[in-house]
């Protein structure tokens, strides 16, 4: 029986402004069933969970240079070395920065890549059958918004 999932939880800092941080747990998730994409839960003091997708490779991309366009937007701190990763999240004028080292998303990615390779994402059988569903289901989520 192939391992469906990847999980790791990783304490970011919620950068809340210039002088203003906390460290916050993340979870970190990747599904066979959905295998372009992460998940990371951030759990937010007094606030519920709030979970985000995004494709792996800019992810990885992330790490090493800065990438994403849109709504998340993941950059290394330094140009140099393997150095502390910043996400930038944003729904509408609402945007949130987080601060993460690199060593445990690489980690995280690593063994993401164990269980299905980079590039060897179409070769998941059924793959094809399910995006279909799973497209329906991200974009009925997207309509549904926050309640």
């Amino acid at each position: 029986m192939m391992r469906e999932s990847v999980q790791a939880e990783v304490l970011m800092s919620f950068l809340v402004s210039e002088e203003l941080s906390f460290r916050i747990p993340v979870e970190l998730r990747y599904e066979t069933r959905d295998p372009y994409a992460v998940r990371m839960t951030f759990h937010l003091p007094g606030d519920a969970p709030v979970t985000w997708a995004f494709g792996r490779e800019l992810l990885l991309d992330g790490i090493n240079r800065p990438s994403g366009d849109g709504d998340v937007h993941i950059a290394p701190t330094e140009p140099e070395g393997l150095s502390d990763v910043s996400i930038r999240l944003q729904v509408g004028g609402d945007r949130a920065l987080f601060r993460a080292s690199a060593p445990p998303l690489v980690a995280f990615l690593d063994r993401t890549d164990k269980l299905v390779p980079l590039g060897q994402e179409r070769t998941l059988g059924d793959f094809e059958d399910h995006l279909e569903a799973a497209l329906g289901r991200i974009l009925a989520e997207e309509n549904a918004g926050p309640a």
